[in-house]
């Protein structure tokens, strides 16, 4: 927040690498489209630029390095107790690359997002982008979701399209779709912070209004 007092809900975002939808909600909140503060970003990697870019914007940052735990399971309660230190309102992962176990996630139900490179349920897991294209799909896209124990199995909120050129390769296809990523991330979180969205019972409502199995379809010509 650039003037003004300080909000009061909370997110804690978890990374693992360059930081880039960090970023965006990072503007984000500064520019107040978000009217929230993000308290923490939390690394399983050490060393990455998202923790430059946190550093940057004053935000404190944190390591649990996943390769100092004997488990999954025990990696996963230390990180746990490390987010409850920051009481959030919201968790958000944001190219956090750790499968959560179900104890975890369980105790974030409701307000734990995630975004995935790929129009969900289609292609769930890696490597989205060449799937799309060996499937000769017409398109591809993001999706933001709440994360349940499935792996990118949770209630979609928010999906973003981008056209398959037949000359796009992997890296072209993931280029055009994290421009889109870096649109509909805060554009969702914006709606959870404002109160207008949530998770009951493995759907997720808009104003009240259950949103569809494939989310809300954004749309750039009218972002807000």
């Amino acid at each position: 927040m650039s003037t003004g007092q300080k909000p009061t809900f909370r997110i804690v975002v978890l990374i693992s690498g360059s930081g880039s939808n960090l970023q965006s909600l990072i503007d984000a909140c500064h520019n107040n489209q978000i009217k929230a503060q993000i308290t923490a970003v939390i690394s399983n990697k050490p060393s990455v630029k998202g923790l430059d870019r946190a550093t940057a914007a004053n935000i404190p940052t944190l390591v649990i390095d996943h390769r100092d735990f004997s488990s999954r399971q025990k990696f996963d309660q230390h990180l746990l107790e490390a987010i409850q230190n920051f009481s959030p309102d919201l968790v958000i992962l944001a190219g956090f690359m750790r499968i959560l176990t179900s104890d975890f996630v369980s105790q974030f139900e409701g307000k734990l997002l995630n975004i995935h490179p790929s129009l969900l349920p289609a292609y769930q897991g890696l490597d989205t982008h060449q799937r799309a294209i060996d499937a000769g799909d017409s398109k591809a896209g993001t999706t933001v979701h709440f994360v349940t124990p499935e792996l990118d199995g949770g209630p979609p909120v928010l999906q973003a399209e981008v056209a398959i050129s037949p000359t796009d390769g992997p890296q072209d296809l993931a280029a055009r779709v994290l421009t889109m990523e870096h649109k509909i991330y805060p554009a969702a979180a914006q709606w959870f912070c404002d109160g207008r969205l949530t998770s009951q019972n493995g759907k997720a409502f808009l104003d009240g209004v259950v949103i569809g199995k494939n989310g809300i379809l954004f749309d750039i010509n009218n972002e807000h």
